[in-house]
């Protein structure tokens, strides 16, 4: 499997039950947080999902608006035997062209893949930057005050 085989779509409906799968996956190891079915069809229009040749779902990622000028990419997730093969590489591609079609100027994640990102043109920055985020979801985290997440960055403009 390469990425040439796998391309990158908006989701759907019909692909709630896949994501719930995979982000519920990550976050049994503690390392996403989890959604719910509801909130994934409620979010459907924010995902990007990876499908192989076949249309099998082997990856996602969204899109979240934090502010007017910034936006998280959440919900990154590659299905186990496919890490490492330039999913996740594209998945984030196809999340910045998004945030470069609503003007945004920076994209962030907080993550536990530094490097991943690092590779993506993404820079370490200092959480407490984003107080979008620390107000509208860090807040009710249980982990707000032992958060051992990265926050990158990625400049647009």
């Amino acid at each position: 499997m390469t990425a040439t085989t796998v391309s990158c779509r908006q989701a759907t409906a019909d692909d709630v039950d896949h994501l719930y799968e995979i982000i519920n996956g990550y976050a049994e190891k503690g390392i996403m947080l989890p959604r719910s079915k509801k909130a994934l069809n409620d979010q459907i229009d924010s995902f990007i999902i990876a499908v192989d040749e076949d249309g099998q779902f082997i990856g996602c990622g969204s899109l979240t608006r934090l502010g007017q000028d910034l936006v998280e990419i959440r919900s990154l997730g590659v299905s186990d035997g496919y890490q490492g093969k330039g999913i996740g590489k594209m998945i984030v591609t196809r999340l910045v062209e998004e945030a470069r079609k609503m003007n945004i100027t920076k994209v962030m994640a907080l993550t536990y893949e530094v490097a991943f990102f690092e590779r993506n043109g993404f820079s370490v920055v200092q959480k407490e930057i984003f107080p979008e985020k620390v107000w509208t979801d860090c807040i009710h985290c249980k982990k707000l005050h032992c958060c051992d997440e990265i926050a990158v960055l990625k400049r647009l403009d």
